[in-house]
């Protein structure tokens, strides 16, 4: 078995493997980028690849699958939640750099008529070799990928959430013994605040925000984020009125359809049920008159209708940001959080909110990344993917002083074989 990483190595963002088998050629992944302008993973011929596999949805796995069809035209795989998603996802990031990527909607079109869904742990035969996926924690939907070949066994992590969480069943790690493991190392380097302390002091903030009748605005990523922390103010018996808008009531709808995905359907359901849905501007303006919490994309504050409720909310000391999502280097978001100031029409204006930050990562933290490789059975050769290089480089080092293993840092391009 012979595995090529096209993206990833020594960074996050357009995840790409390339899996050679006897008889079969996988690509676990081909996500992009979002740059400016967005990168791709390294290029892969259409015709070198037999099955593609999308561990999740997230732009940076599956963003890029869509150009393996403007020649190609090889079966895909996925979770129908994965699939439903994914769509939704690129077609909206064509939409906004429509001129940027080299493919279009014919070509999403044509991804979508190659699916083939797949349930975790069902098993499909290529030649002499199969893969399944495994449920991953990280995202509705979202797996980890095991492929066998030759008495050979990889096992991919993709993004994985070891814990779960209130929305997700933990990550299914009883796969036995394996010949080499491809893991993310975002976080291996820091560990969060316990979830529960996460919380906690959340629904403190929004509590004390809404008590002193002001609003809560809560910029959050469409997939997950949104509904996770619709779920985390359910569970607090959050006696206010939360709206959610944007993006995130699209998701909405499809994680409804797939209750089987979800660690329980009804606490979901009813924390969705019990927001109002915003379905025009002159809905969200009537809203806002009273004092509420905010759910709306975008989660760094990049476009989406954050900017109109940033603008509104921003400038008046009652109300509160909550930034519950990543915020990247150079994002508003991050501008936000480091010098508290936000741009209006193309000037720099000081917000009077309070601005506070809470950790609700979908990744699993140093911890947990150590306590994943703890419980991998048989002597793995390991490759550590999906981190800044600091984060990749040391986790590898650190993976072979403690365990043993044969450990490193890929670049993109190399290639390893088992």
């Amino acid at each position: 078995m012979k595995v090529k990483v096209l993206g990833a190595g020594q960074e996050v963002g357009r995840s790409g493997f390339l899996v050679n088998c006897d008889g079969a050629n996988y690509l676990l992944d081909y996500g992009v980028q979002l740059s400016k302008p967005p990168l791709a993973p390294l290029h892969v011929m259409p015709k070198e690849v037999d099955s593609i596999i999308i561990s999740h949805a997230h732009l940076d796995h599956s963003g890029y699958v869509p150009m393996m069809y403007v020649s190609g035209g090889c079966d895909v795989f996925a979770t129908a939640p994965t699939f439903d998603l994914s769509r939704l996802l690129i077609e909206d990031m064509l939409k906004l750099e429509k001129d940027m990527h080299p493919f279009g909607l014919p070509e999403v079109n044509k991804m979508m008529s190659h699916a083939t869904e797949i349930s975790f742990k069902q098993k499909v035969q290529r030649g002499n070799s199969s893969f399944e996926l495994r449920d991953s924690g990280h995202v509705v939907g979202g797996g980890t990928v095991l492929v066998e070949s030759e008495n050979k066994r990889l096992f991919y992590t993709g993004d994985i959430n070891v814990r779960g969480s209130r929305m997700l069943r933990e990550a299914d790690l009883d796969f036995g013994e394996i010949d080499l493991l491809i893991t993310e190392s975002t976080y291996s380097q820091t560990n969060q605040m316990p979830r529960k302390e996460s919380e906690e002091k959340f629904i403190e903030f929004a509590n004390e925000i809404l008590d002193q009748k002001g609003t809560l605005f809560v910029p959050s990523f469409s997939v997950e984020r949104s509904q996770e922390i619709a779920c985390v103010l359910k569970n607090a018996k959050f006696k206010h009125k939360i709206i959610m808008d944007g993006m995130a009531l699209k998701v909405n709808e499809i994680i409804l359809r797939y209750p089987e995905y979800l660690r329980d359907y009804n606490v979901f359901s009813d924390a969705i049920h019990n927001a109002v849905w915003i379905s025009s501007h002159e809905e969200r303006i009537r809203e806002l008159k009273e004092p509420c919490v905010v759910i709306s994309p975008a989660g760094m504050l990049v476009g989406g209708n954050a900017v109109f409720y940033l603008q509104e909310l921003a400038f008046n000391k009652k109300n509160g940001i909550a930034l519950v999502s990543y915020q990247g280097e150079g994002t508003p978001g991050r501008k936000l959080l480091d010098t508290g100031k936000v741009m209006v029409q193309g000037r720099e204006k000081k917000a009077d909110a309070q601005v506070r930050q809470y950790e609700f990562s979908g990744h699993s933290d140093r911890d947990a990344l150590f306590d994943l490789v703890k419980r991998i059975k048989g002597n793995p050769k390991v490759l550590t993917v999906h981190g800044d290089g600091q984060s990749c480089t040391k986790f590898a080092e650190e993976i072979h002083e403690r365990f043993g293993f044969d450990a490193h840092a890929p670049k993109m391009g190399d290639t390893v074989t088992i």
